[in-house]
């Protein structure tokens, strides 16, 4: 599935929590499907020794690079960049790095992610001669029921305006600087246990991007009112400031003709679709128009 989408072009592969023995798997994944979609393996300086060195090693023998991710979730700490500077001592000259600074969670009691992330940036970037050096983090909301009382919930997009505060500070590292993102799915996400109970809950998440803000819908996955309420809930995202034409992406088609009463409301799978369509094209067409202006 990474290959074909991917089409050639690399990406980067972290297992945060893989174990130990789940590694030689990792390595022969990687050497796999080099030739179709190269995948660089991940580390960073707080995953143990172990893995750390099965990285490098990996990404030796790959001959495509490695990637250090550093975790930053709430102010920059200094003692960090040595830290990293510890981590790239390891490195075989050869093998290229890219920086992946990671925000992780960024929402309102956030403002200030943006300030941070120079910080970080003016700190690691000067470390290596980073192939890549990507801003990440992840500014969907984690939304309870009692959030979505009245059906929809918005929540500003502070990681994108941490993202652009980077971008147009000035620095002589700016043009370094790649977007990346969790997508539809809340940061906290990533760490999530798995639920081990029978059956799923009564009710989904239907997302929308705006310029400013998400915008959260909660669509009913069984019960007598199901299809009235899912298609109140696509009203509500097409009739929302700042919703794009239905030809913007497939998911803003769907969502019009589900508010419009044609075909089905859907289920998880489909909502989970609908919204990483429209984000992922919005916000590529949002990096395009950025770096050509």
């Amino acid at each position: 599935m990474v290959t074909k989408v991917q089409r050639y072009h690399p990406a980067w592969l972290d297992a945060p929590f893989a174990e130990d023995s789940q590694r030689s798997v990792l390595a022969l994944l990687l050497q796999r499907v080099v030739a179709e979609a190269p995948l660089r393996p991940v580390t960073g300086p707080e995953r143990a020794r172990q893995q750390q060195v099965w990285a490098w090693e990996t990404a030796r023998r790959s001959g495509d690079g490695l990637g250090v991710r550093v975790r930053m979730e709430e102010q920059w700490d200094a003692d960090v960049t040595g830290d990293v500077r510890d981590l790239l001592a390891q490195a075989d000259l050869a093998v290229e790095v890219d920086l992946l600074l990671d925000l992780a969670r960024v929402l309102s009691d956030r403002p200030e992610a943006g300030k941070e992330a120079l910080k970080a940036l003016d700190a690691l970037v000067p470390l290596a001669p980073w192939r890549t050096v990507a801003v990440i983090g992840g500014g969907m909301p984690s939304v309870t029921a009692d959030m979505l009382t009245q059906g929809l919930h918005d929540a500003p997009r502070v990681e994108w305006t941490a993202w652009c505060e980077a971008t147009d500070s000035g620095r002589s590292y700016s043009p370094l600087l790649t977007y990346g993102d969790y997508g539809i799915q809340p940061a906290s996400d990533l760490a999530r246990v798995a639920s081990a109970g029978k059956g799923g809950p009564p009710w989904g998440l239907l997302r929308y991007t705006t310029e400013q803000s998400y915008v959260v819908a909660k669509m009913l996955a069984r019960g007598v009112d199901r299809t009235a309420h899912n298609r109140a809930m696509a009203r509500g995202l097409f009739e929302t400031p700042g919703f794009r034409s239905p030809g913007a992406s497939a998911g803003e088609a769907w969502i019009r003709d589900c508010a419009q009463g044609l075909g089905g409301t859907g289920n998880f799978g489909t909502w989970l679709w609908v919204g990483a369509a429209q984000h992922m094209t919005y916000v590529v067409r949002s990096l395009r128009l950025s770096n050509a202006s």
